[in-house]
């Protein structure tokens, strides 16, 4: 659990609301501090008034002005001094002179968080200030700031600034997959408001390059330049133009040359009006062309399980079409057991060929292994009134056959032994926790004699499954009345999980 939501549950005076913006807030103040080339602290105020930190983010460029975690930690001297000041007033507060608190000075900043309140009438009013952020600069890194540098601070300062009049975060970005998502370093490209190129790092220049253009982006306008790189393209993201002019918090990718570019636009506001924008570019053609190779590896596979589910019903089938051949009665009966059989890990197949991973929901594999009661006991004409309690939870496919299978046996096993041709009830129950999964199998039949298991094919199915591939126990034993149980107990690490 994150210290911001552990400090949540200790502190209920902090809003629902509130936790979220600030979730929000660190989960993407990394690019904040990578522009800043400073460290970032999110304070809170606990009940007694002081403020404690809960989150904390080092640049990835620049060295960090903290080799300690500081999380967890309380504010003291001039740090809870300004700390103080700016969650009173809402305004930013800079130390008037170079921090000493660890082993290189630091120059503070305390901006506060302030969450915005969009109105029905699109009038946008903020909350008085809900947190604290602090920016420690590293001043023992004496050189002359670059260019780059220069263009990184004011980003930083515009974002920081948004956060301290509520325009960020942006709580309508959205939230997509984090794996290829453009980085500060990956490539920065900074726009006025009209969407034109003021500033372009060397990197986000070589993007483009990559995909095709060989002139200037500063001074272009970022929008046309892009729409001439893949007008010959059939089809492009439809929100491509909204990032690239920075119009709003959204992410697209741009194809060309043999090259993929996945843009992220951050607009810049100021007292809630747009200034210009950000825009990150890191060219992820390597990350794409995996992606599709694991969709294709995924569709092949799940192609495969629905080919052996065909054979397997096919084999099936032809088992169903002998046995009615077949005149000897106990011949008969093996046959149809044998195509229960085939049919239990024929279901197993079936359900991986839908679903996207290799494991599977065993409760809907078990629902559809139930039903083989019905086709069990119409062929004495016996009603069985089947349950299922519990739940066995995802199980990965190598488990799921060999698990299926010897429960198939089972629940046969109780329809025709165990209520031997007549009407009755056939129960199972499903517990699992960390440590294990537990199984029982019962009947209201006869019963076995205590201590006396059966020595059939299907006991010797079920004892090779569960003790020898599922590294489980089982034990028979006859009910106070009448009717069986099975239990059995297989550890979870042995499913694979």
């Amino acid at each position: 659990m994150s210290s911001l939501s552990e400090f949540a549950q200790r502190n209920p005076q902090l809003s629902a609301e509130d936790v979220d913006w600030l979730h929000s807030l660190i989960g993407d103040w990394q690019m904040i501090a990578d522009m800043a080339l400073a460290d970032l602290i999110l304070w809170l105020p606990d009940a007694d008034g002081a403020f404690e930190a809960v989150a904390h983010a080092r640049p990835s460029g620049s060295a960090t002005a903290f080799t300690r975690d500081l999380i967890g930690h309380h504010a003291h001297g001039e740090w809870q001094e300004l700390i103080e000041r700016t969650y009173a007033d809402g305004q930013v507060h800079v130390s008037q002179s170079p921090d000493w608190t660890q082993h290189s000075p630091t120059r503070l900043r305390a901006v506060p968080v302030v969450r915005a309140l969009r109105r029905d009438d699109d009038r946008v009013e903020v909350t008085p200030p809900i947190a604290v952020v602090t920016r420690h600069t590293n001043v023992a890194e004496s050189r002359t700031p670059s260019r780059q540098d220069l263009v990184f601070l004011s980003c930083a300062s515009d974002l920081l600034d948004m956060v301290a009049s509520g325009d960020f975060p942006d709580l309508s970005a959205p939230t997509g997959p984090r794996r290829g998502a453009p980085r500060v370093s990956d490539g920065l490209i900074r726009l006025d408001r009209r969407g034109d190129v003021l500033f372009a790092s060397p990197n986000a220049i070589s993007a483009y390059n990559r995909l095709g253009f060989d002139g200037e982006l500063e001074g272009g306008n970022l929008t046309t330049i892009t729409a001439r790189l893949v007008s010959d393209r059939s089809t492009t993201d439809e929100g491509l133009p909204v990032v690239t002019s920075s119009q709003a918090s959204w992410r697209a990718d741009v194809e060309g040359n043999g090259a993929t570019i996945t843009l992220r636009a951050i607009p810049l506001r100021h007292h809630h009006e747009r200034i210009g924008g950000i825009v990150l570019c890191r060219d992820v053609s390597e990350v794409r062309r995996q992606e599709q190779e694991l969709l294709t590896k995924d569709a092949t596979i799940r192609e495969v399980h629905h080919r052996v589910k065909n054979n397997l019903q096919t084999v099936s089938s032809l088992l169903r079409i002998q046995s009615r051949r077949t005149q000897a009665e106990e011949a008969r009966s093996a046959l149809l057991k044998a195509m229960r059989r085939v049919e239990a890990i024929a279901v197993v197949h079936d359900t991986l060929s839908e679903g996207l991973t290799q494991s599977v929901d065993f409760d809907e594999v078990f629902e559809r292994v139930l039903r083989l009661i019905t086709e069990v006991a119409s062929i004495d004409n016996m009603k069985v009134y089947p349950t299922f309690t519990g739940s066995f939870g995802e199980v990965p496919s190598r488990s799921a056959t060999p698990l299926a299978l010897a429960l198939t046996e089972l629940v046969t096993n109780a329809v025709e032994h165990g209520l031997n041709g007549s009407d009755g009830q056939v129960w199972v129950e499903a517990r699992r926790d960390d440590e294990q999964l537990s199984i029982v199998v019962g009947d209201d039949g006869g019963g076995l004699p205590e201590g006396k298991v059966g020595a059939g094919l299907g006991t010797q199915i079920v004892r090779t499954l569960i003790e020898g591939e599922l590294s489980g126990s089982i034990d028979w034993h006859t009910l106070t009345g009448s009717g069986t149980e099975v239990t059995i107990t297989i550890p979870v690490s042995a499913l694979g999980v």
